[in-house]
């Protein structure tokens, strides 16, 4: 079924669920006093502006449409508009998030019983584990790599809470041994680990991070709200490690297939819930069984989000060989693929080998900053081409790291900016070749 007819269906079961409860007039109030189909033809004339997202030439920043099933399911529930914050509110979608989370538990190895929900965003996901980091260790500082996402010093911020940000390795892993001295020296209650960085896609060394957990107490909250999903292809031994952790973030809303806001956090610990407990004179009255405002620092969620998330992963189970897992694998050889065309170029050179889906790489030039100029210029003019455009994005590398890998280069700056392209969706596997020749035809 493509989406029109996903769409449909899903609108046929809202509206004979609707029937059920007998005609009533809308009110006159609810009609607009506009032209409705002139007003539809301005907002899409608005939306011509956005880039094409869902289009493989779009290989730029983290981004995509959601699958037509999550978009069919999250319209039928978004008409309904349950509230995930209660039973009361959400009858139907908040057992829908009790399933999903227990199935993202299991993806993990998060022994059971665990805790966790979904978030609008995995921004809010950081700062829930965050907050219960820091209800567990008041007083105590957080450690991330300088290459974490900014998240994490941002949510430190809004907490009160100290945040140390150590060095990254030139391959984008956080430096463990920055990291053990940090905590050896006292004062950390928290390290922060990312199995896949929104820059590179480097995948932190989790297991040997967990000798860190064992000697000195700490806990370790894992940030996979980009590259969680991956722990699906049993790739990286730092994947299974996760389960040994503390808490984990992940964002449906990206790999997941799902529309924003969808993001999750998990507690290997279910006694952290006690730091949610709270009551309301007028919310949980029509069951005795937890509500998800009771473990949640939002209040009203969507309903609509957990709807969409579990009818998605009925179609697209979390599984390695089927499912999500067969879309992850198409997108790692997309990578690869880009990755050797990009090495046997003349034009370009290879940054790093991919660790997920991210490919960074520059065009060859003797200093940096001419391979920044260059950078910018390819960025600018494939955007620009209106018959064959290109989207890229870019990355600003610190000179240091990039000398590191690439000492041949002339260092006349101090960052050198270069070429990303994130292949997220399973169709770039189909389009390497097409890509690489536009990118060629950008750099003559």
């Amino acid at each position: 079924m493509d989406r029109r007819e996903l769409i449909d269906q899903a609108l046929l079961g809202v509206e004979a669920w609707e029937r059920k409860w007998g005609p009533y007039t809308p009110s006159p109030a609810s009609r607009p006093d506009v032209d409705l189909p002139a007003l539809l033809e301005d907002y899409a004339a608005r939306m011509d502006a956005s880039f094409p997202f869902f289009h493989p030439r779009y290989a730029g920043q983290m981004l995509k449409p959601p699958h037509p099933v999550a978009v069919a399911a999250y319209l039928a529930a978004m008409v309904v508009n349950p509230n995930n914050h209660a039973l009361d509110a959400s009858q139907a979608t908040s057992p829908m998030e009790v399933e999903v989370i227990a199935d993202l538990a299991r993806m993990f190895g998060f022994a059971q019983p665990s805790l966790g929900h979904l978030t609008s965003s995995g921004t809010i996901a950081n700062l829930e584990a965050l907050w219960v980091a820091r209800e567990l260790a008041p007083g105590k500082a957080v450690v991330h790599s300088q290459d974490a996402h900014y998240t994490h010093g941002r949510m430190c911020q809004v907490l009160g809470v100290e945040s140390r940000a150590v060095r990254a390795l030139p391959d984008g892993r956080v430096d463990l041994s920055a990291v053990e001295a940090e905590v050896r020296g006292g004062g950390v209650g928290t390290v922060v680990l990312t199995p896949g960085t929104t820059g590179l896609g480097a995948v932190d060394d989790i297991q040997q991070a967990l000798a860190l957990k064992e000697r000195y107490g700490v806990r370790l909250h894992v940030d996979g709200a980009y590259g969680g999903f991956y722990t699906l292809l049993d790739e990286y031994e730092a994947y299974r490690a996760i389960g040994s952790c503390d808490s984990v973030v992940v964002d449906p809303h990206k790999h997941g297939l799902q529309p924003y806001g969808c993001g999750a956090v998990l507690f290997a610990d279910p006694a952290v819930g006690r730091f949610y407990k709270h009551d309301s004179p007028y919310t949980y009255f029509t069951s005795d069984e937890l509500h998800l405002g009771e473990i949640s620092l939002e209040c009203s969620r969507a309903g609509a989000a957990a709807g969409a998330l579990w009818l998605t992963l009925q179609a697209f189970p979390l599984e390695r060989d089927r499912g999500l897992g067969k879309m992850l694998a198409a997108c790692r050889r997309a990578a690869n693929d880009f990755a050797a065309r990009i090495k046997e170029s003349d034009r370009f050179a290879l940054h790093l080998e991919p660790t997920l889906d991210i490919v960074t790489y520059w065009p060859r030039r003797a200093r940096m900053s001419e391979i920044t100029e260059s950078a910018n210029t390819i960025l600018q003019n494939g955007m620009a081409d209106t018959e064959n455009p290109l989207y890229l994005s870019t990355l600003r590398v610190d000179a240091d790291a990039f000398a590191a890998l690439h000492p041949e280069i002339e260092r006349d700056s101090e960052t050198v900016t270069i070429l990303r392209s994130v292949l997220m969706k399973p169709e770039h596997e189909a389009w390497i070749p097409q890509l690489k020749q536009a990118l060629d035809r950008l750099a003559e």
